[in-house]
């Protein structure tokens, strides 16, 4: 029956995690086989990040595909980069699938967080807009009122005037 059995662990290559593991239990290093998983295809990478943009709103389906392949690229020039950074500095650098849904994720957080800002924006100007309109509104009362104190105080200098040339014309006689 011992023959006959098999485990199968899958640790991620990123982080402490395997280190630990490793020192803490070491027969699982020696008495295993590790199987390197290669990097995904570009297709298969462009029709994940498809299936997780799904559920977010986007202008167009076109949009939804150039997002997709954009995020592939990126996942593969990091592997490029990858192979340079361990060439140079003699360490190994990985990027593995989860690294790839958390780029989504990002995106579709980043996105949500801009339109949020977008729209909150967009409310601040609109208000302005509208006490920008009211202001307006009432700086053409103010006009139509002082226009009609205008005609007033111009009566009144006539009037005052006038009584100006009487007291004159009295003074003058008396």
């Amino acid at each position: 029956m011992r023959k006959k059995l098999k485990v199968i662990l899958c640790f991620s290559p990123v982080g402490e995690g395997m280190r630990v593991r490793a020192r803490k239990f070491p027969g699982i290093i020696n008495s295993t086989v590790i199987d390197w998983f290669h990097p995904w295809p570009k297709n298969a990478l462009i029709d994940v990040a498809n299936k997780f943009l799904q559920e977010t709103q986007l202008e167009s389906d076109e949009l939804r595909e150039q997002i997709a392949i954009n995020m592939a690229e990126t996942h593969g020039s990091i592997d490029e980069a990858n192979i340079i950074f361990r060439k140079l500095e003699r360490r190994n650098n990985y990027t593995t699938p989860k690294s790839f849904l958390e780029l989504i994720s990002f995106y579709k957080t980043l996105l949500e967080d801009k339109r949020g800002s977008i729209d909150k924006q967009i409310k601040r100007y609109l208000l302005g807009l509208q006490i920008l309109a009211e202001t307006k509104s009432k700086v053409e009362g103010l006009q139509d009122e002082l226009k009609d104190k205008m005609v007033q105080v111009e009566a009144q200098r006539n009037e005052t005037n006038e009584l100006i040339t009487q007291v004159s014309e009295e003074n003058a006689i008396a």
